[in-house]
């Protein structure tokens, strides 16, 4: 039909309502309202033991899990709300910053009371430290205020104690703060230097006359800023400065102070301000810090790593400066390690909100008089969010193998901890921050209301990328340690060892010309490529390097003239690494359907990686042919991962109650009758 008779006939069709007789008695058909279905009772039942798989995606100390979501649901201090049937329970984020703030302490001493936090300092054992990672995940699934108000205080101010002082600190203050009978934080970053810790500008002198320590905020760059806890709560605070010794700067040290009296008044010398609201992590109470000739006993030096004898003369146990600094960034890794996991669980949040949700609502009809479609029924629905299950899963397994690595640490494996910590970090808290965009987009309006969680999610946890090491510098620092990796074999013409670069050692692998799609399923395929990827970028990275260097740049210069090869191989390696430990898990499954269903879920990691990185194609790892090739074949894993998409996301083993009302009967949860319950 051309243009003039198809507005021949649109004319005509309006024509005819005008002139059509009207009559009073004429009756409206009522359509049938849309009624909620249990996705339960919908979909066809799993193929897969759902608790089978939460064993692998959790890890360990499932009932310990289970035991805590029960004692915050049954509190109401963690705000239960009834809806659709149903008690869901997260913060009240309508509250004011000071009433976050308030409740946020209240849910710690309920949580204290209820032995929560029984030998997360004082105990050292395995078992002890992965139920402190199940339950710090746990926390942080309700609420992220809470989870990292707690992290602050155990793992910045207390891990300090731990890892940087010596049986003194040990001794008065692990139990103390496991008791909350003081409460501390971690003074380290400032308004002036974030992630540039050695750039601090705060400075200690020592007095040989009195044996302490002056501490001093010589300029307003170096006002201690972003001080988890000390606008309201902190008695205790660790204040990273330079030291002077006889007007020598020894570098970074830490020092204990008080900062309130056990009045919560601020101490002299000492001045306190807040640093105001914030786009989430409102119930944290971030402040600033000004010392001003604050003296503080040179028993407070935390002297594990460097100390100062009472005539003033300085010693330690670590000559080199370089290695001495990075001690005292230890207690940072405890830090990136739980943010790294804690990020995939929000991701899971996200996650199994959205795929609930696309089970029970529909939107349009294919014919004219045909039922509505499911949302997951649509294949951009099942591209958008099938892929980020799988994607999280794999995640997941990285994230178990991350704490395991942290539990079983030895001096000879710090370095690799700060590698694969830096890598995880940034890579599954970027993640974490796509998956809550994507799914506040699959849930439309119904996204952005603060019940259903994962708008105010993304608020909540944006923060991640920048705390605890920027994303972007914690991935140079990658780079720069592969690179050194590199450099360091060669010299010395032996294999490469540890950081998994062993497969540096075997033939080229040599990726076949024409992919078949039991090849890119396969998992020889899906590693030799993802090694190919970094072997590659590695040798070519070293190379650049060298050629800005023959051109008179120095080490430094060259290394920022060659960043977009340093994000790559950074992203290939930690990429490669995923893929790795998801396959080992996977392997470590008997035949069966889970170990199907997780070959699936492996399959369309690695080929959604290679969907989502041009470095395949710019590189020339893959033909044009077969890249188009691997994305067909994730098109096709879309198709068979959706009869599965309820059940995996069920295997996350988060309760019913720490989800959103569009998660189950959205229709019951927006009828007028529930206004009475609001």
């Amino acid at each position: 039909m051309d243009h003039d008779s198809s507005a021949l006939r649109r004319t005509a069709v309006i024509a005819g309502h005008f002139s059509a007789p009207f009559s009073s008695s004429s009756v409206l058909e009522p359509s049938a309202c849309l009624h909620y279905t249990p996705p339960e009772l919908s979909e066809k039942p799993p193929a897969f033991s759902t608790s089978a798989l939460r064993l692998l995606l959790d890890g360990h100390d499932l009932a310990s899990r289970d035991w805590l979501f029960q004692i915050m649901e049954k509190s109401p201090l963690f705000c239960p709300r009834p809806r659709g049937g149903r008690t869901f329970v997260a913060p009240d984020y309508n509250q004011s910053k000071e009433q976050q703030r308030l409740v946020t302490m209240r849910r710690i001493e309920y949580l204290l009371r209820r032995g929560v936090f029984d030998g997360w300092l004082t105990g050292s054992d395995p078992e002890t430290e992965m139920r402190k990672f199940a339950f710090l995940e746990c926390i942080g699934i309700y609420d992220h205020s809470l989870v990292i108000k707690l992290g602050v205080h155990f793992f910045l101010w207390g891990g300090a104690i731990k890892f940087l002082g010596t049986k003194r600190h040990h001794d008065k203050w692990l139990k103390a703060t496991e008791k909350y009978e003081v409460k501390g934080c971690f003074a380290m970053t400032e308004l002036g230097h974030g992630s540039n810790v050695r750039g601090i500008e705060t400075i200690a002198t020592y007095d040989t006359n009195t044996c302490e320590f002056i501490i001093n905020t010589p300029c307003e760059s170096a006002q201690k800023y972003w001080i988890g806890g000390a606008a309201n709560h902190a008695t205790h605070t660790i204040i990273f400065s330079q030291l002077l010794i006889n007007g020598i700067n020894q570098g970074v040290h830490a020092f204990v102070a008080e900062i309130r009296d056990a009045d919560g008044n601020v101490c002299p010398n000492v001045r306190i301000a807040d640093c105001g609201h914030k786009i989430g992590l409102n119930g944290v109470d971030n402040g600033r810090i000004w010392f001003d000739n604050l003296r503080v006993p040179r028993e407070n030096l935390l002297n594990s790593v460097g100390d100062v004898l009472p005539d003033g003369q300085y010693v330690s146990s670590i000559e080199d400066p370089d290695q001495r600094f990075a001690a005292f960034l230890s207690p940072l890794t405890f830090g990136r390690v739980n943010i790294a996991v804690n990020s995939v669980y929000i991701s899971k949040v996200g996650l199994a909100i959205a795929i609930r949700y696309a089970l029970t609502r529909r939107a349009f009809s294919i014919t004219a008089t045909g039922p509505e479609v499911l949302l997951l029924d649509y294949p951009t629905h099942q591209w958008r969010l099938l892929p980020l299950i799988a994607k999280t899963c794999a995640m997941s397994s990285a994230a178990n193998y991350l704490k395991l690595l942290y539990i079983k640490r030895t001096p000879e494996k710090n370095k690799s901890i700060h590698i694969y910590s830096s890598a995880l970090k940034a890579t599954l808290t970027w993640h974490n921050m796509r998956v809550l965009q994507e799914c506040r987009e699959a849930c439309g309006g119904q996204g952005l209301k603060t019940e259903n969680r994962i708008g105010i999610l993304k608020g909540e946890f944006d923060v991640q990328s920048t705390f605890e090491g920027d994303n972007y510098v914690l991935m140079q620092q990658v780079s720069k340690a592969l690179l050194s990796e590199y450099i360091a074999a060669h010299k010395r013409k032996s294999p490469f060892k540890g950081l998994g670069l062993e497969h540096m050692n075997d033939p080229h692998p040599v990726i076949p010309a024409n992919l078949t799609s039991c090849t890119l399923r396969s998992i020889k395929f899906q590693l030799d490529l993802f090694r190919l990827r970094e072997r590659d970028l590695l040798s070519r990275y070293a190379s650049e390097i060298s050629q800005h260097q023959a051109q008179g740049e120095s080490t430094e210069n060259a290394m920022l003239l060659s960043y977009q090869l340093a994000g790559e191989l950074a992203k290939a390696f930690v990429e490669r690494t995923i893929l790795q430990i998801f396959v080992d898990d996977e392997m470590a499954q008997s035949d069966g359907p889970l170990k199907d269903v997780v070959g699936l879920l492996r399959s369309m990691y690695a080929l959604i990686s290679v969907e989502e990185d041009a470095a395949f194609l710019r590189h020339g790892y893959l033909s044009l042919d077969n890249a188009a090739a691997a994305r067909k074949e994730a098109v096709k894993l879309c198709s068979e991962l959706r009869p599965h998409a309820l059940y995996v996301v069920s295997s996350f083993g988060i309760p019913d109650a720490f989800l959103g009302p569009i998660a189950f009967d959205w229709v019951k949860a927006n009828s007028w009758s529930t206004l009475s319950n609001e």
